[in-house]
């Protein structure tokens, strides 16, 4: 039987490098679009390279989701099977300082990529696009979003991302391309990078936890997110695409944790007593540690976005019904496997 050829944009992040494993191990042949950098950027596929069975079906692609052509050239070389667009400019923060490069990558990027789709005419690619719970900016309070809620992106992020939700949309209905949206609410990993938050506060804790005297700012401690693990997540855009026909999902736990449970989370894993003071910007938590207070953490306005989302909760009962796959990561064993990870990390740096 023939190997189907999957496209990964974006496969050195996070879910680009767990979808590489996924599909591999499912017998796929993989390209991954990659951009050209000073400094090595695969740290997160190198395992990759190491299994001598995939030197015949791992490739990577020097491109750009900014430049036309490369991506014009790559499909029509490798003709793939499945697309799945995961390459962006992610971090909401940085959107706001980068609104321009944000939305030539994460909006009009996916465009180049349906355009490509739509010129060559290959009719046999599925096309998954990677979108974003940011879509939704808290447009009601504590309530829980599905396909059918409304839209109201509180970011340059966000925007981006509505404009290649619906270019996604909009290509499926006038050229007939099996085109699909995950609508993915927050995933984390041991893969995340270290300046989204939970990141930032498994790999502090952790350093923390083996002697480092340093201070941890954050910004909103009461933002609430519907957190899942990455590895579950992919599988998810998988199955996507293996449907008879193109839709779109949400991709959620139905649970959601703030910022601040995460780190309690992750100090009980760690078995550390802390304690918090204060309220507002004034808050702060402190280490106990045999009867003597450490100052741990403290909020930096810096660290707050213009626009603030404070409550994001997913319902995927349609994704769970359709697509017949429940996560198998409980928010607590998200926060373990990135702890032990970081926790790793940390004693390797100390050697």
């Amino acid at each position: 039987m023939k190997k189907k050829i999957a496209l990964v944009t974006g496969i050195t992040g996070q879910d680009g490098s767990y979808l590489a494993e996924l599909l591999l191990k499912k017998n796929y042949i993989v390209h991954g679009l990659i951009r050209k950098s000073s400094s090595f950027n695969t740290g997160r596929i190198d395992n990759i390279y190491i299994d001598p069975h995939n030197k015949t079906n791992f490739f990577l692609h020097y491109g750009d989701l900014t430049d036309s052509n490369s991506i014009y050239n790559l499909i029509n070389n490798i003709r793939p099977d499945e697309i799945y667009n995961l390459g962006a400019q992610s971090h909401v923060g940085v959107s706001f300082e980068n609104p321009e490069y944000t939305s030539e990558v994460s909006g009009i990027g996916t465009l180049r990529l349906l355009e490509a789709i739509r010129f060559l005419k290959i009719k046999k690619i599925k096309f998954y696009q990677a979108s974003t719970s940011e879509l939704f900016g808290e447009t009601y309070k504590k309530n829980i979003f599905n396909e059918k809620s409304k839209f109201h992106p509180k970011s340059p992020y966000g925007v981006a991302k509505l404009y290649s939700y619906w270019i996604t949309s909009v290509y499926r209905e006038a050229y007939g391309i099996f085109a699909c949206n995950g609508i993915l609410f927050n995933h984390e990993s041991p893969r995340r990078g270290e300046t989204f938050v939970t990141r930032k506060i498994t790999r502090f804790l952790t350093r923390k936890k083996l002697g480092s005297k340093d201070i941890l700012y954050l910004g909103n401690l009461n933002a609430k997110r519907d957190w899942g693990h990455a590895k579950d997540y992919v599988e998810m855009q998988w199955r996507i695409l293996q449907q008879k026909k193109p839709d779109d999902f949400v991709v959620a736990t139905g649970q959601t944790q703030s910022v601040r449970q995460f780190i309690d989370t992750s100090v009980k894993l760690l078995n550390m007593k802390i304690k918090w003071q204060g309220k507002g910007l004034n808050e702060k938590c402190y280490l106990i540690n045999k009867g003597k207070k450490e100052l741990l953490i403290k909020i930096d306005k810096k660290y707050f976005r213009p626009n603030e989302v404070n409550y994001l909760k997913g319902d995927a009962s349609k994704a769970f019904k359709k697509l017949k796959f429940k996560p198998k990561f409980s928010f607590k064993d998200l926060v373990r496997d990135m702890i032990i990870n970081d926790l790793k990390l940390a004693q390797k740096e100390q050697k």
